[in-house]
């Protein structure tokens, strides 16, 4: 309960800087609906060509770009501030009020991962969950109760992966502060608005158990369309917890390693 309470404090908080910033949301709005009319228009244009890539038609591949927006919206909505307040451009580490972070007395990786909200993501998410249904109307599909548990059960995995991915160079920041780790992921990221079987098959392992991008978004996306294997399932949410053991252990260890600004 008083996680809970902490949580809705921050959002609070939050809510109380971005509101001081009311232009930003519209510059924010025009930039996500440009951000989805491009998506769509790509895959509308690729499909006007041909039926199916490797087993994935236009229905199935706008389910991935619904799910890809949805991700993108829950990692901007509250995986992607704190941790970029921390380690990001002018963040806590190179400026050194890391310390005064250090001195609250919280768990800090619990602290710096949900600290900040960016609610003007709320939006995107909401674009997002109509992709999913504009994708689940032309795919003329009704999800059962259980397959629904399943999408949302390789969701949770996704986001499991996606924030452990972010957690863990975060805690890279401490060793090399001159190096902005989550922009070189960035890059990779994108490669998860298309579908795995896009990729060659090296490229596809690699995308899958290396850097797990893929499995980020289309594991939820091949649970909706119902070829989401319980094996695949599994192994992702096996994949998923280990991820996020490693991550939090390398963020503990990088933690040990911060000499204080005032040192």
């Amino acid at each position: 309960m008083r996680a809970l309470g902490l949580i809705l404090s921050f959002v609070r908080v939050s809510f109380q800087e971005e509101a001081a910033y009311q232009s930003n949301f519209f510059i924010h709005v025009f930039y996500s609906l440009l951000n989805l009319v491009t998506g769509v228009v790509g895959l509308s244009i690729l499909f006007s060509q041909v039926q199916q890539v490797n087993g994935w038609d236009f229905s199935a591949t706008l389910a991935l770009l619904g799910v890809y927006l949805t991700v993108s919206a829950l990692r901007s909505l509250f995986i992607a501030p704190g941790l970029e307040a921390l380690a990001g451009m002018d963040g806590e580490i190179w400026s050194g009020r890391f310390d005064f972070t250090l001195l609250r007395p919280l768990n800090i990786q619990f602290l710096v991962s949900l600290r900040k909200w960016r609610l003007f993501s709320l939006f995107d998410l909401l674009l997002g969950w109509g992709v999913l249904g504009a994708a689940l109307v032309e795919m003329r599909f009704a999800l059962s109760l259980g397959q629904a548990a399943i999408f949302l059960l390789a969701l949770f995995s996704g986001l499991l992966v996606l924030y452990a991915i972010l957690l863990g160079f975060t805690g890279l920041v401490f060793w090399s502060p001159d190096v902005l780790f989550t922009w070189l992921f960035d890059g990779l990221f994108q490669m998860a608005r298309y579908p795995l079987a896009m990729y060659p098959g090296w490229l596809r392992w690699v995308l899958t158990w290396i850097v797990p991008v893929g499995m980020i978004t289309s594991f939820p996306a091949d649970a909706l369309r119902g070829a989401l294997s319980l094996q695949a399932l599994l192994a992702g949410l096996g994949l998923s917890a280990l991820l996020f053991l490693a991550a939090s252990l390398l963020f503990r260890q990088g933690l040990r390693r911060y000499a204080s600004a005032s040192s």
